[in-house]
């Protein structure tokens, strides 16, 4: 008997797509032509979507990689077997591969990478810098105001508190720069000692300057001198007998301690830096972040990066900084929980910082001294926020199971869409649709629309409903047609009884969509919370004991999408209110459109006016006053 020879292993090339073999295939055919160059390259699934983004010191060295299973862990075995293209940029240096490769992950969201999902912006003190009386405000967005901008603060409570305790201890002005000009008396900030009325010309130019220059001190660090020289001015006020102004002074004093008591530890020789603390835990993280600035702290934030459940400290705090710097200004020194692991990937770090910094940013990891226990006071606070987290994702687990075995659906519920309408007598209608899902409310999946049919009656709720669900799911077959980016719900709620159930189920059909379950929420006999009535198709209503934990759970679903649905509403009433007809004519913009509404006190005295009346106005020329004449005037 002959030994037969053991057939030949399949080739990549006669691999089935799907398989981390077809995936390898992919890779290798562009290794063919890939650089040993600095650069980034980008994994992309069978609809086009990017599912990984990385960068490389050499392209090809980097990549290749990715062809051996053994070495990869099993999140990246998927995406691997999921890789039907790539795409890649060669950079000049790795530092800009570095953030090239931040930029990516924080525009495209790919599923595989480390994700810093929960980024927001983050409120600052601005000391304005365009006006001859500055004045000390809240701001959060681009900085694109000319002035001094001082923070970040963790919330926009921190800053409001802040801010309460400069205006007593400097008594710079908060009001815009209208109601400013506007003004000839001073307002109650004045009469509760919180401005000084440069308004009403209270105080002197340079008097003013000085509390303006004081206030940068303070917020630059600066507070003991500027203490100093308070208690030195009350004391010289006391022994002049100007008890009245020695009062003021103590008053400011005493604004200035509470600002620096607030704060729940207080670094010694710390000026500006992020305290960063990193706590894993069953799969998940939790990294917390202390903001110092001007040796005072600024407060803290949580956040909860995704699919880090495979990942080492010092990877998931590389891939932190790199997302979380990217549209931030990074302090002069960052201290960490846990080192970076490699030396090389952390030089590359404090170079890519200091580069978007413009001066050296410092990477270190405290063992000892004032800056460990500030450390260990974040670790503490990282591994508490996690552990309520959980605590917290398990208690919605099982509401989201109730809710799948209320309406006899297949579990787990990832994702639950709500839709309500806002309007009045049909005016300014706006549809809200809010999402929630194992983590709670996913508020960056909040949609709402602004009605646009033109044929729908005032008040037509159905006509309305009828639209919204259109639009959205249009939409999702368009974007995720192969329902595989999360974009598509397990249940969808609808404020409303039989009637609006019966119009999502017309909008459904007529769109070839099945599979997806829905629900009508009303409110019951009397619109008594509590007698909630819930209609499925083809089955008779359903209520809930009034005690019972998932009626409370949808409750909360349902008064979400109704207020998410009226702020919608009332803002785009708000936008309507300021509009006028000035607006729809070109060449009017803020400035003409002021001088108008000044000479003629409203947009119908600008309707009614005459061609000579136009033309007096300051700014609006003779073709310009024909050019406003004729819109009025145009049988339209």
């Amino acid at each position: 008997m002959t030994d037969e020879p053991e057939p030949a292993p399949p080739s990549p090339d006669d691999a089935p797509d799907g398989t981390f073999s077809a995936g390898v295939r992919v890779i290798m055919a562009h290794l063919k032509t890939m650089p040993a160059a600095p650069g980034v390259y980008r994994m992309l699934g069978k609809s086009g979507d990017v599912l990984y983004v990385g960068k490389a010191k050499s392209l090809k060295k980097r990549v290749v990689a990715y062809t051996h299973p053994d070495r990869l862990p099993l999140r990246l075995q998927r995406m691997v077997a999921q890789t039907v293209a790539m795409e890649v940029v060669t950079t000049h240096t790795e530092v800009e591969a570095l953030l090239l490769e931040a930029n990516l992950i924080k525009r495209l969201g790919p599923r595989y990478n480390i994700l810093l999902k929960d980024d927001k912006s983050f409120p600052y003190i601005l000391i304005t810098g365009d006006h001859a009386w500055p004045q000390i405000v809240k701001h959060r967005g681009a900085r694109t105001r000319k002035g001094e901008y001082f923070g970040p603060f963790a919330s926009a409570g921190a800053v409001n508190q802040t801010l309460s305790q400069l205006q007593k201890a400097f008594l710079l002005r908060s009001c815009t720069d209208s109601v400013f000009s506007a003004r000839t008396r001073p307002c109650l900030l004045f009469q509760i000692k919180r401005c000084s009325a440069p308004c009403a010309e209270r105080i002197t130019p340079e008097a003013y300057a000085r509390l303006v220059d004081q206030a940068r001190a303070f917020l630059s660090g600066q507070s003991q001198a500027i203490q100093r020289e308070l208690v030195t001015q009350m004391e010289r006020a006391s022994d002049d007998l100007a008890f009245e102004e020695a009062a003021v002074f103590r008053d400011r004093i005493r604004a200035l301690t509470q600002i620096q008591a607030r704060q729940d530890i207080n670094p010694t020789d710390i000026d500006e830096a992020d305290v960063i603390a990193l706590h894993q835990a069953g799969g998940q993280a939790c990294i917390q972040v202390f903001f110092f600035r001007a040796g005072c702290n600024f407060g803290n934030r949580s956040f909860f990066p995704a699919q880090t459940q495979d990942q080492d400290a010092g990877d998931v705090l590389a891939a932190f900084l790199a997302q979380f710097y990217a549209d931030k200004m990074p302090p002069r020194e960052i201290l960490l929980s846990h080192p970076l692991g490699d030396d090389e990937e952390e030089a590359l770090l404090v170079d890519a910082l200091s580069q978007r910094a413009g001066r050296k940013v410092s990477l270190s990891t405290p063992k000892r001294g004032d800056r460990r226990r500030m450390m260990d006071h974040a670790y503490d606070n990282a591994r508490e926020a996690l552990g309520r987290r959980m605590a917290e994702s398990s208690a919605q687990a099982k509401l989201l199971d109730g809710v799948a075995t209320l309406f006899a659906l297949e579990g787990p519920l990832q994702r639950i869409e709500v839709y309500d309408n806002s309007h009045i007598q049909g005016s300014h209608a706006v549809g809200g649709m809010i999402v929630a899902g194992p983590a709670g409310f996913a508020k960056n999946e909040y949609r709402k629309f602004n009605i646009r049919s033109e044929d729908l009656s005032p008040g037509d709720d159905f006509g309305m409903m009828r639209e919204v669900l259109t639009r959205r799911f249009r939409r999702a077959q368009k974007e995720d047609p192969e329902r595989d980016k999360g974009q598509w719900p397990d249940l969808v709620l609808i404020d409303g009884g039989q009637g609006q159930l019966g119009v999502a189920l017309e909008v459904l059909a007529e769109l070839g969509i099945d599979e997806v379950a829905l629900v009508g929420v009303s409110k019951g006999p009397d619109r008594n919370a509590g007698r909630e009535r819930f209609h499925r198709p083809g089955l008779p209503p359903l209520s809930l004991p009034i005690n019972d934990p998932v009626l409370y759970f949808l409750q909360r679903l349902r008064d979400e999408a109704h207020r998410f649905a009226i702020g919608s509403h009332r803002a785009r009433r708000s936008q309507a209110i300021g509009a006028s007809p000035l607006d729809d004519i070109a060449g009017i913009g803020a400035r003409r459109k002021k001088a108008l509404l000044n000479h003629f006190g409203s947009a119908r005295g600008v309707s009614e006016a005459g061609l000579t009346d136009l033309q007096a106005v300051s700014g609006i020329s003779k073709a310009m006053a024909q050019k406003i004449y004729d819109y009025f005037h145009s049988t339209r």
